[in-house]
């Protein structure tokens, strides 16, 4: 099975975090494993690119972090989505759509 290339992909790690924090607050692990299940194994993200997009993320202010106490009794830390980084998600949405459309243009099917 081919895997997607973490140069193709870098610029929108940061859409695919914030996809998934859209909904609730979540943790690194659990936010790699749902990548992981979601690009049926196509896309692994790595465990220092994840950290060092929420620590990016964080510095913009497109999520916040908390600590939690898991069901295993372990300290967890927790990622939500800000009102700013539901404006930055949508627009790199946006961004995508435009960048598809013009990469599109020089694929070949030859």
């Amino acid at each position: 099975m081919q895997e997607i290339s973490s140069d193709v992909i870098r610029g929108y790690n940061d859409t695919i975090i914030l996809f998934f924090l859209r909904k609730e607050p979540s943790y690194g692990y659990e936010i790699s494993k749902n990548i992981k299940a979601l690009s049926d194994n196509k896309y692994l993200i790595k465990e220092t690119t994840l950290y060092s997009a929420f620590t990016r993320l964080e510095k913009n202010g497109y999520i916040s972090s908390f600590s939690q106490e898991a069901e295993n009794g372990k300290r967890r830390t927790y990622y939500q989505i800000t009102e700013e980084g539901r404006i930055y998600y949508h627009e790199k949405c946006e961004e995508w759509h435009l960048t598809k459309d013009v990469i599109e243009r020089f694929i070949s099917n030859e």
